[in-house]
């Protein structure tokens, strides 16, 4: 069915109304930003977007105001700008998990060297205290209890 040039321009229009309305974030319901809900928004059949049909020219105009806007970091569509946010996130949660992980491994390496320096050193004192047992003139004190005449 051919149509008018009358009502080839009102679609036009009426396209060109919700590629601004869509642009400027007005998603409907259960929509996206784009061709798909475009051509629902404007009323037209999605196939007059593609080929060599009447509005191809529009479908280009459309993904490249879109993609300047994608470009200058806007977003139109908030599903889109939360995926986005969230993308970014979870990036940004691996990289700290991952540094997480590392600090764990450094300090639980730092945990294994100090338990080893601290028997090495109780091993040296044990040591230390036998060889010095048996050479020492110091007679040990009896405990506290048994000696006589001391103040309390």
């Amino acid at each position: 069915m051919r149509i008018t040039a009358v009502q080839r321009n009102e679609n036009e229009n009426r396209i060109r109304a919700a590629m601004d309305r869509l642009l400027r974030g007005e998603i409907p319901p259960g929509g996206k930003c784009d061709v798909k809900t475009l051509a629902r928004e404007a009323g037209v059949d999605r196939t007059a977007f593609y080929g060599n049909r009447p509005y191809t020219h529009l479908r280009a105009e459309f993904e490249r105001r879109l993609q300047d806007l994608q470009q200058a970091g806007e977003i139109p569509d908030p599903r889109e700008a939360q995926i986005a946010r969230l993308k970014t996130e979870n990036a940004k949660l691996k990289e700290r998990l991952t540094e997480s992980e590392q600090t764990i491994a450094e300090l639980t390496d730092f945990r294994a060297q100090a338990l080893a320096r601290l028997a090495a050193q109780h091993e040296e004192i044990l040591r230390l205290r036998e060889s010095v047992a048996g050479t020492s003139r110091v007679s040990p004190l009896p405990p506290r209890s048994t000696v006589i005449g001391t103040r309390s």
